[in-house]
């Protein structure tokens, strides 16, 4: 048998034995899976979702987490369920387990197309949206709804609205959009009927509530919203009558309580602050201990404010706390601060002072986060920093700009905190500035004795769209005058610490009994203020106005003075003046100042164009101290001199004019060098040169809180205006000047009310030393804006 036959023979065999080979291979790789995946493979969990309609149902199964062995227990499902929940987006999330895994049920929350509030007239739109914490294109969730309106009913309590209704109501608008509209009632205004002291012996109720902006119902509170009840305030005036103790000796005073209790029949509140006054102290040994080598003690010691033997006062504290870092900065040390030691002795009453000056940790500021304010930009905040992101920190120059943003009158409320950053040498400063109206609308109507009966409209924003630019316009009509003034400004031009406006403005005055003629000026002015130290600045300008002497026809028969003549004979001349004021300031308080000084030297040149050239100088020094709790003494100082150049003399309307703003009992234009020719008006020419010097006592009305800004003074003034430089004769035509620099001198009182709408003022004082030819009036009211 031939290998040939062999093989045709085992063909068929090995045929056979391949498909066999082929199907045992098949069937073991089929059950080799089923060997590998073990029991596991049977109880796979699998994750079904039901309901969603706009979230992927991958995104939802993304919150489930498996253990190690690939099941979900309870503790897993709890978690996802949580987390689902937390997303927001669903309104009801359940889960069930299955055989085959679990089942997840959503119920996605509505998508909120408006959150809407009706009936709200105290509090804007605006502020209530965001006070909520639901908000368009957001979800509806049922659980924030009722914390919106509660927070709704705190920003009413805030206003003083406590009696507040708020109705929360979902509009379903279909394919999962709602809107949500809250429907307020506001109710009646909650006031406070009564205030309370207790614990009080060294100050008495009316110093006290002169202390706290908090106030009782009366006709004045009305209009100045302090009789308002609200918390916050309250807990501000806590505060206030702490430091106020504080800085009048007594170290240890605390507020301990403020309550606050409603009276239905009253219908308001009456609010009771349970003070702990504790004993009076003085400073005994003050100085400074320096750690830090090479700097004197005895140099800082010099600056200290505090003084041995004086009444403690937790002011001077504060502010020589940040005198000395402020020195320390100066010498290179930026992370020095000064700590005040206080060791109190019990038996004498005296406190001794050791403020303790160390390098301290360095520590930089990380960043500075701004929150509260919905309308003010926080570059605006920024600016008002020394130290940005990255520079060292120093809590005296974060002290000054949280001073700064409160003087802005920008804000409600500020408050700068810290809290740790990345690392243990980083901080995050946190800066809270709740935005207040800063719009102004005054129509104000009065009598002024220089303009008779006049009404005038104030429109301005402090704050123009939260950019921090000030634009202001005002317009006069009176009985003798008429004006408008149009006020643009920039604190920080093109990102620089110069600020930079415009002013244009127009004038005109009608003949009066105080002179014969009457005045036309109007033009426009640029200024720029570069500030040099916290306390200096510079203020420059450029002017450019026409302005122009008009006679009425007489109807007495007087013809008008010489001067008079002369100025009005020379038609409307153009003044073209460039000059600068050099403030210098230390008050307290810009508005109502107690302490400090302030000086203002100023200089005009004109004749850099224009058809007139004169130089006139000007300085106005005041001096603040407070001599107790409801008594500030102001004496002031102030001077001038005006003379022509290039060969020209002053224009009769730029010479200076004695009257009520220099020595208060004489009428305008009531005292200066006077024409006093026969059959003339007599009328006063002016000097080139003036003095005035005032001695005032200033103090609160008592029982009257100091935000109703009622103030009552006491004053002896002195002064005189000399030197008349003007022509004597026009034409044929001669006239006789009184030109001697005689003193004019008053004592009187007076009372100013700074209104809502605007500074009502009236003093009365009586002339003791004067020019027979004088003109005198010892009354005097005015009314107007600040």
């Amino acid at each position: 048998m031939t290998s040939k036959h062999i093989a045709q023979i085992l063909r068929p065999h090995r045929l056979r034995a391949a498909g066999w080979l082929l199907a045992a291979t098949l069937g073991m790789m089929s059950v080799l899976p089923a060997v590998a995946a073990g029991p596991a493979a049977s109880s796979a969990a699998v994750i079904t979702v039901e309901g969603n309609r706009r979230v992927d149902a991958e995104t939802i199964r993304s919150y489930f987490h498996s253990g190690t062995d690939g099941q979900f227990d309870e503790a897993a499902r709890d978690a996802a369920l949580k987390s689902l929940l937390a997303t927001k987006l669903f309104d009801k999330v359940s889960i069930d387990r299955t055989a085959r895994g679990l089942i997840v049920h959503v119920t996605e929350a509505p998508v909120l197309d408006r959150v809407a509030f009706e009936g709200n007239k105290k509090v804007k739109d605006a502020d209530l949206a965001a006070a909520v914490e639901s908000k368009p294109r957001g979800t509806l969730q049922r659980a924030a709804i009722q914390s919106d309106v509660n927070r709704i009913v705190e920003a009413y309590r805030h206003v003083g609205r406590d009696e507040v209704s708020v109705v929360p109501e979902v509009i379903d608008r279909g394919n999962g959009r709602a809107d949500l509209v809250y429907m307020i009632t506001e109710g009646a205004k909650t006031t406070v009927r009564r205030i309370n002291f207790t614990g009080n012996q060294a100050f008495g109720a009316r110093q006290l509530n002169a202390v706290i902006k908090t106030s009782e119902r009366s006709v004045i509170s009305m209009l100045t919203g302090g009789d308002v009840y609200d918390p916050d305030r309250i807990a501000q005036d806590r505060e206030r009558l702490r430091l106020y103790y504080r800085s009048k000796g007594y170290a240890d005073a605390n507020v301990r309580a403020a309550n606050a209790e409603y009276d239905p029949a009253a219908k308001g509140f009456t609010v009771t602050f349970v003070i702990d006054e504790g004993p009076l102290y003085h400073f005994g040994n003050v100085g400074v201990a320096c750690n830090i080598p090479g700097v004197d003690s005895a140099k800082l010691s010099r600056i200290i404010l505090a003084r041995s033997g004086t009444t403690f006062d937790g002011n001077a504290l504060d502010k020589t706390t940040e005198v000395l870092a402020i020195e320390m900065s100066k010498l290179g040390y930026p992370f020095a601060n000064a700590t005040p030691r206080i060791v109190r002795n019990e038996a004498a009453r005296s406190v001794d002072i050791a403020f303790v000056v160390d390098q301290g940790a360095r520590t930089y500021v990380e960043r500075i986060e701004i929150h509260g304010n919905n309308r003010t930009r926080d570059y605006v905040i920024r600016r008002e920093f020394d130290i940005a992101e990255g520079d060292p920190y120093n809590k005296t120059l974060i002290d000054r700009a949280e001073r700064r943003l409160r003087n802005l009158n920008y804000f409600k409320t500020v408050k700068i905190s810290n809290r740790p950053g990345s690392s243990p040498d980083r901080i995050v400063v946190d800066v809270e500035a709740i935005d207040q109206p800063t719009g102004d609308f005054f129509v104000s109507g009065g009598y002024s004795t220089t303009d008779g009966a006049l009404v005038e409209l104030k429109l301005g924003e402090r704050n123009f769209y939260g950019t921090g630019k000030n634009l202001q316009s005002t317009f006069t009509y009176g009985q003798y005058s008429r004006g408008v003034d149009l006020l643009a400004s920039e604190p920080y031009f093109l990102g620089t610490k110069v600020s930079a406006g415009i002013e244009l403005f127009g004038r005109q005055t009608d003949a009066t009994s105080y002179q014969s003629y009457g005045s036309a000026t109007y033009g426009a002015k640029l200024l720029f203020g570069t500030p040099i130290t916290e306390e200096l600045g510079v203020q420059w300008r450029y002017a450019l106005y026409n302005q122009n002497i008009t006679l009425a026809p007489s109807t007495t028969g007087l013809t008008p003075s010489l001067a008079v003549q002369q100025a009005a004979a020379a038609g409307p001349a153009w003044v073209s003046a460039t000059g600068s004021t050099t403030t210098y300031s230390t008050l307290d308080n810009t508005k109502t100042p107690t302490s400090g000084v302030r000086s203002q030297l100023s200089q005009d040149l004109a004749g850099l164009g224009g058809d007139v050239k004169f130089l006139r100088t000007t300085e106005d020094l005041r001096y603040y101290h407070s001599l107790n709790s409801d008594l500030v003494g102001m004496v002031r100082a102030q001077g001038g001199y005006v003379t022509g150049w290039g060969g020209q003399q002053v224009p009769l309307m730029n010479n200076f004019f004695g009257g009520p703003t220099m020595v208060r009992g004489f009428a305008t234009n009531g005292f200066g060098p006077r024409d006093l020719t026969s059959g003339s008006t007599m009328d006063n020419v002016g000097g080139s040169m003036y003095w005035a010097t005032t001695a005032e006592l200033q103090s609160s009305i008592p029982g009257v809180p100091d935000e109703y800004g009622l103030k009552a003074t006491a004053f002896i003034d002195a002064g005189s205006v000399f030197r008349y430089k003007g022509p004597t004769a026009f034409g044929t035509q001669s006239m006789q000047v009184a030109n001697s620099n005689v003193v004019r001198s008053s004592v009187g009182a007076g009372l100013t009310w700074a209104s809502p709408f605007g500074a009502l003022t009236v003093d009365y004082a009586v002339p003791l030393s004067k020019a027979a030819y004088d003109v005198v009036q010892p009354l005097r009211f005015s009314a107007g804006p600040f």
